[in-house]
């Protein structure tokens, strides 16, 4: 029988388990709930459990894998397999994951950052179509990215690289950031940052919006609102859909500028507005992109939605084939 690989993608609400083919096709899924209390002790516990009920569900042992490949939030390090301040689990301190998950099932375990996962997935039967360069930028409640270059995933010397919401785009009057600078990627683009350059924009904008009228009103305002706003026709909807695909346009050209990728992917919830955003990142992309980039680099929109998690981390597993 064909040996299989295992992707973990583990969130703070819940942990997505998948059993893969070799070549990154999902053949079962299955998610249990991330329990957080008691500083995440159940996390990894749990993790086992479910595996272990699933391999007895399925008839299958150890011997039919090659590997299991996680993606977690917080700093991970690849060698000791352990994950440090992942605070939306709870875990402050350094957790051991990979030692715990190789002893309890006996299959070899390799663990990576959730958004560098996410790069992989995307990269390897998504929308960047198996090419070994491709950037991943995910819009989410942060923004978050993974670079691939020359067919490596880039980690820099502390670990902290392909962090693309933290390009500077608004160096003179930005938003704070939560890392303590200003004027970040994350500040205008993540779902609640598009919420932020609208209530901005609604502060000196003169005409009729139902956008402006419930930002004026205190109501609560999304970002999909926004979006399907400026979709029907909405004035001020679309003018903040606009300086947003502005900021990502400019941060996708910069980067594009060093690396000149053969795509910029865009994924996360916020990427739902599909060719809407996308050709508007596209417009201003073009603007600040070098010309050799512009005319090689594509901004692309991610097709694997949630499943870019575990197919990612499946794909760290199979460095583990003989």
């Amino acid at each position: 029988m064909a040996k299989k690989l295992i992707g973990i993608d583990l969130g703070g609400t819940t942990v997505k388990f998948g059993i893969l083919s070799l070549d990154g096709q999902v053949q079962e899924k299955w998610a249990i709930e991330t329990n957080i209390l008691e500083d995440g002790k159940h996390i990894v516990p749990d993790i086992v459990a479910s595996l272990k009920h699933r391999l007895e569900l399925y008839g299958l042992t150890k011997d039919d894998f090659v590997g299991i490949g996680m993606g977690s939030p917080g700093a991970v390090d690849r060698d000791k397999k352990t994950v440090t301040g992942a605070f939306n689990l709870n875990w402050a301190h350094t957790e051991e994951v990979g030692s715990v998950i190789e002893e309890e099932l006996g299959i070899p375990f390799a663990i990576d950052n959730d958004a560098n996962v996410a790069a992989l997935g995307e990269r390897w039967v998504g929308a960047g179509a198996n090419n070994p360069d491709v950037v991943f930028v995910t819009l989410g409640t942060g923004v978050g990215g993974g670079v691939i270059a020359d067919g490596n995933l880039i980690h820099g010397v502390a670990g902290a690289g392909g962090e693309i919401g933290h390009i500077n785009v608004e160096p003179e009057n930005g938003f704070a950031c939560t890392c303590g600078n200003e004027g970040c990627l994350e500040t205008v683009a993540s779902a609640t940052g598009v919420v932020r350059v609208a209530r901005h924009l609604a502060e000196a904008y003169e005409g009729t919006s139902s956008i402006k009228l419930a930002i004026d009103n205190g109501e609560a305002v999304t970002s999909k609102d926004i979006f399907e706003a400026a979709a029907s026709g909405d004035k001020f909807a679309d003018s903040v859909v606009e300086k947003v695909a502005f900021y990502l346009g400019l941060a996708t050209a910069n980067i594009s500028n060093i690396l000149n990728p053969d795509s910029v992917v865009i994924g996360g919830g916020v990427s739902a507005a599909g060719e809407f955003l996308r050709s508007r990142i596209e417009k201003h992309f073009v603007k600040y992109a070098f010309p050799q980039v512009r005319n090689s680099t594509k901004i692309k929109i991610a097709e694997l939605g949630n499943d870019a998690g575990i197919i990612g981390a499946a794909s760290l597993a199979s460095q583990f084939v003989d």
